[in-house]
């Protein structure tokens, strides 16, 4: 580790304003960041804590919508989610092991986008909406590849909503040693149609699998998938699995997901 300077601001207001001071960076639960620090991938000589924000905490439901402060835990979300959202709360219970869980929070894991990251395929398939200091932000503008994002330098996500939907559910089939998706399906159901979106598996980062959406639109059953495939066109390819595996895979989740759900 190195010599930086770190501030704990109470407010956002204070938070946006440190971090317009040179080479900082925001610091969310740190789950990603310190690691990155510790190998010198990242060295901003200023961190900004979010973590005493309290307007950027919390979980409430409203008007079919559960909206999530950026700076709420993985715990949190497991806990007070289930009863306006349980497929989310059920996601967030199975982030990592208790340590990570009770200090990685939504904002950070949006914000830093990781390719085998949960939440990603949450806010995907459910057609969430970015909270931003200063914008809202659809997800379909959001996610712009592996690591990146909409979000522009000193931008704060301040809180997350989500639609709910009628059903839904998440399977992921876990790398044991690090507990990210090899491959994570989540499938939503709502009244205009089927969502499902695909973590863990593509150098692009999460997706949408529109042929899987076409197909349960019309009928929202497993049986529905019978005979459709997954391409491994821009599927990662690691010493975890090939990507004809990953594209097999997404298939298999894909129908649990939906068993799952229904």
């Amino acid at each position: 580790m190195y010599s930086f300077e770190i501030v704990r601001p109470t407010s956002l207001a204070d938070a946006v304003a440190a971090l317009g001071q040179d080479e900082a960076q925001a610091l969310a639960g740190g789950q990603t960041l310190i690691p990155s620090l510790k190998q010198r991938l990242a060295q901003p000589s200023v961190l900004v804590s979010l973590t005493a924000i309290a307007e950027m905490q919390g979980v409430s439901a409203e008007g079919g919508v559960l909206t999530l402060g950026g700076g709420t835990t993985h715990g949190t979300v497991a806990r007070e989610a289930a009863a306006h959202y349980p497929a989310l709360a059920a996601l967030a219970s199975n982030i990592g092991d208790p340590a990570v869980r009770n200090r990685g929070t939504v904002g950070g894991s949006l914000a830093n986008n990781d390719p085998a990251a949960c939440y990603p395929a949450a806010a995907l398939a459910s057609g969430a909406t970015i909270v931003t200091n200063g914008r809202e932000i659809a997800m379909e503008d959001y996610f712009q590849g592996m690591f990146t994002t909409a979000l522009e330098e000193g931008e704060i996500i301040t809180a997350v909503r989500f639609p709910i939907p009628e059903k839904a559910a998440y399977i992921k089939f876990e790398q044991p040693a690090s507990r990210f998706a090899l491959v994570g399906v989540f499938v939503a159901k709502f009244a205009d149609g089927v969502r499902v979106a695909v973590t863990g598996a593509s150098e692009e980062g999460v997706f949408r699998w529109t042929e899987a959406e076409e197909a349960l639109s019309g009928n929202f059953s497993a049986t529905a998938l019978d005979g459709l495939t997954a391409s491994a066109d821009g599927l990662m390819s690691d010493i975890h699995g090939s990507a004809p595996y990953r594209a097999h895979l997404i298939g298999v989740l894909t129908k649990r997901a939906v068993a799952a759900a229904a």
